[in-house]
């Protein structure tokens, strides 16, 4: 069965996969949706005895439906290798009750990795399938994670340019250290004096500037993204959840069919969005628990129907998910408006006018799967420090807004599911406000000096994506006001 994709904001003719991911974004604002979601085809009892890339293949070839065998092959096998510090790719760690997803043993150690390995493969092939002769422009806002992954997949990749945007106050030291310091000729870090939102408002804006891509195309360029707004980044992230389910049946530690809950710390939705395309695809999901920090602009929308986000920006310790505009939630406001084009492209003209927009009580009641909630940051230190102190498992500030959450939802419903926590981000990520959770004399240390003692607390080898910033030099130092983004880009392609 072919599997074409559609906007989210108009009827306008649908387009392949390969499309897709060439174009990120939709010419009209909207994001690209599969017209169907596909049933997987192979048995829970079969994929338990696949390997990460085996699985990745079964999952992807459905989604990707003008990939051949052997182009889709060599991007998964190009991916999932040794970039990634464990064999499994996608450990699952058992802790206090609950199943740790570990998405952090790629190149930059957070989740991003595991979409954004693939990425830039899916998309030079997808460059030579559709016989384009253009430079691709990567074009991408970050909240601190998608940024270095980003860079890391597309650096020195012949063909394709990428210039990253992100707050410059809003990441954390590490983040930050790990994109300036990126080589490569046909990479730009940018710093912006702003939050994350504005960098991905403003990522939008110039994505949907008629005149700048009509100038670009004159000039041999062409714009994508490596943003989650790109079905390319979405569809890889499916392969994981499929693989727990099989993981955690091939270890016994559920039957065939069993469902299980899924518990993601949701910034821009993706990741959450994700484990609802599995669902749909015939994973047995239960709940999919939504876990948010102090800007809780998601706990809100499931509590009330009203997106706002008309509020206080929040900075706080689990800075990829200080974000108030959330970006692939958009896709499963189509799907539940009837995948109405016009219905959707309402309540998003409304969020970008008014800041808000309110679901109708129809919709609302196909929000029955997921169940939101926050942790506040005393909450998030907590539970960090408990764990440690119960199992020495040691978590980072994102993964810590999950488990608090599913703290919450069993305290609230007693449901005793078997359940999976997606671990975003390795702790060295974060290792002040984790090693400040475990105990406060930590702070007087320097960010490397923690990064040792951590590496002693959990009894894990420092990564080997924190060793290679310890020294490295900074060459990216650009910092520019949201309202200059697009010269820049102008600049660095030399327009």
């Amino acid at each position: 069965m072919e599997v074409l994709y559609k906007s989210t904001r108009s009827d306008s003719a649908p387009v392949t996969a390969s499309q897709a991911i060439l174009k990120g974004l939709s010419d009209d604002g909207g994001l690209f949706v599969p017209q169907q979601i596909p049933a997987l085809d192979k048995s829970p009892e079969e994929l338990a005895e696949m390997s990460y890339q085996e699985v990745a293949y079964e999952v992807m070839k459905l989604l990707l439906t003008d990939f051949t065998e052997e182009e889709l092959k060599n991007c998964i096998n190009n991916a999932y290798d040794a970039k990634f510090d464990t064999e499994e790719i996608a450990p699952l760690v058992e802790a206090e009750g609950a199943y740790y997803l570990e998405l952090f043993h790629g190149s930059t150690i957070a989740f991003k990795d595991m979409a954004l390995s693939i990425l830039p493969h899916l998309m030079i092939t997808s460059a030579r399938k559709n016989h384009m002769d253009k430079e691709i422009v990567i074009l991408t806002a970050t909240s601190g994670d998608t940024g270095k992954a980003a860079l890391a997949g597309f650096a020195g990749v012949e063909g394709t340019r990428i210039i990253v945007f992100y707050p410059k106050n809003g990441v954390s030291p590490i983040q930050e250290k790990q994109m300036v310091t990126q080589k490569g000729d046909n990479t730009l870090v940018v710093g912006i004096h702003g939050n994350f939102d504005d960098a991905q408002t403003g990522v939008k804006q110039i994505f949907s500037d008629k005149e700048l891509a009509a100038e670009m195309a004159e000039k041999g360029f062409q714009f994508s993204s490596a943003n989650s707004i790109n079905i390319g980044r979405l569809v890889p992230q499916i392969c994981y959840y499929v693989y727990a389910y099989a993981k955690l049946l091939k270890e016994e530690k559920i039957a065939s069919g069993e469902a299980v809950n899924v518990v993601v710390p949701t910034g821009n939705f993706g990741n959450i969005l994700a484990a609802f395309y599995a669902k749909n695809m015939g994973l047995p999901i239960a709940k999919l628990i939504c876990a948010s920090n102090d800007n809780k602009v998601l706990y809100d929308f499931f509590s009330t129907g009203t997106y706002d986000r008309n509020r206080e920006f929040m900075l706080t310790t689990s800075p990829s998910m200080d974000i108030l505009i959330s970006s692939n939630l958009e896709r499963l406001i189509y799907r539940i408006a009837g995948n109405d084009a016009d219905k959707n492209k309402a309540l998003m003209t409304a969020l970008n006018g008014q800041g808000r927009y309110e679901i109708s009580y129809d919709m609302k009641q196909q929000l029955n799967d997921f169940y939101g909630n926050y942790a506040t940051e005393d909450e998030t230190a907590d539970i960090i420090r408990s764990i440690y102190n119960d199992c020495g498992y040691v978590i980072d500030t994102h993964t810590a807004v999950a488990a608090a959450v599913y703290e919450k939802y069993k305290a609230e419903t007693k449901d005793d599911t078997k359940t999976v926590i997606a671990s975003t981000a390795s702790p060295f990520k974060f290792t002040r406000s984790v090693m400040n959770a475990i105990d406060t004399k930590y702070d007087a240390m320097g960010d490397f000096e923690l990064v040792d003692e951590l590496s002693k607390l959990a009894n894990v080898k420092v990564p080997g994506a924190i060793e290679e910033i310890r020294t490295a030099p900074v060459l990216h130092d650009k910092q520019c006001e949201v309202d200059e983004m697009k010269q820049v880009v102008r600049d660095f392609l030399n327009m």
